[in-house]
């Protein structure tokens, strides 16, 4: 008779099977299934969504030596929750319980695809990055019969239109070449029966912070890599001993320049209203360094006002089930009407 542990491993495999079918289904053409990865597109025409690409494999591929990541992966969790809606896991769990199809939009290293994957054992989870993190994701969690990890485009996805259960696009659409285009990409494949698009977007700042991220952005865009994480290290530097001065005061609103009044303390007043410089002690060192580096090294990092995504939600046929504002970003989710 079977072991225990070949039960598992033919279970597993049979379990494998089906979710691979169902993979290839989901696409219009036909995949090139390596185990669980899949390469559609791993470079793109345009030079900034190119840069793009390339910075963040080389972040993704440094931090996924660091020993803080579990750190920031339960931070992220957590956020997760609070930016879309859900009260606790278990509510994000009965959420997906009925999906077949779930679909992380921008998945890095593939953490919350494995999340996802493990609260909806069900269903087909399908990570998709433009960067080679898709690929050490995969290396990742191989483990997982119903996770797949596709390096390719989000914003021209290949997936037949409405069939995704729920599509998670967390921290990426601004990334991408145009992020009007991925949003309207993001909600075609959307299911028009049950389906929700959950997706973030990073919120504009105060005017003195916009016109310096944009100058500065085309500035780092031309500097070697080894300048970027150099000046990374300085930002968190400045950040850490900003906070460590422990100071607040009383500012006053300044509505042409977008600065609300009210108590700051003097490192987040700098940080939200003139020039990034993070820094958690409770994440760490390296994290808040990665934390700077993804600010200011991609060339495409846009930042919407709430009445864009209100627009933007609308004519693409969708309505509003959820929707988050804070100081850093909105988000929300989002289903077809």
């Amino acid at each position: 008779s079977l072991s225990d542990r070949q039960k598992i491993r033919q279970s597993t495999t049979m379990s494998r099977t089906r979710f691979l079918e169902q993979l290839q289904h989901a696409f219009t053409s036909r995949l090139v299934i390596n185990g669980n990865f899949v390469v559609a597109a791993s470079t793109s025409d345009h030079s900034n969504q190119q840069q793009t690409n390339e910075v963040f494999s080389e972040k993704w591929e440094k931090y996924e030596r660091s020993d803080e990541k579990e750190r920031l992966y339960e931070f992220q969790r957590q956020w997760y929750l609070k930016l879309y809606g859900f009260a606790t896991e278990d509510s994000l769990r009965e959420h997906l319980r009925d999906c077949r199809i779930v679909l992380d939009a921008g998945c890095g290293l593939g953490y919350k695809a494995a999340w996802f994957a493990r609260l909806a054992p069900q269903a087909l989870v399908v990570g998709m990055d433009y960067s080679d993190a898709a690929k050490q994701a995969a290396r990742n969690y191989a483990e997982l019969p119903n996770l797949f990890f596709i390096q390719g485009d989000i914003a021209s996805t290949g997936m037949h239109d409405a069939s995704v259960d729920y599509v998670s696009c967390d921290q990426v659409i601004m990334h991408t070449e145009q992020p009007e285009k991925t949003f309207a990409e993001l909600a075609r494949i959307t299911s028009a029966t049950q389906g929700q698009l959950a997706c973030y977007f990073y919120a504009k700042k105060a005017l003195p912070r916009e016109l310096l991220d944009d100058y500065f952005r085309v500035q780092c865009s031309k500097m070697p890599s080894e300048e970027l994480w150099a000046m990374s290290e300085q930002l968190t530097e400045l950040g850490r001993r900003l906070s460590e001065l422990n100071v607040s005061f009383e500012s006053p609103a300044i509505p042409q320049l977008g600065i609300k009044g009210g108590r700051y303390d003097i490192q987040r007043f700098i940080y939200w209203n003139f020039l990034k410089c993070f820094w958690n002690e409770s994440l760490g060192v390296e994290t808040s360094v990665v934390t700077n580096f993804d600010w200011y090294s991609p060339s495409n990092a846009r930042r919407f006002n709430e009445q864009e995504i209100h627009t933007l939600v609308a004519v693409n046929g969708l309505s509003e089930v959820f929707f988050h504002a804070e100081d850093a970003c909105y988000s929300g989710r989002f289903a077809p009407r």
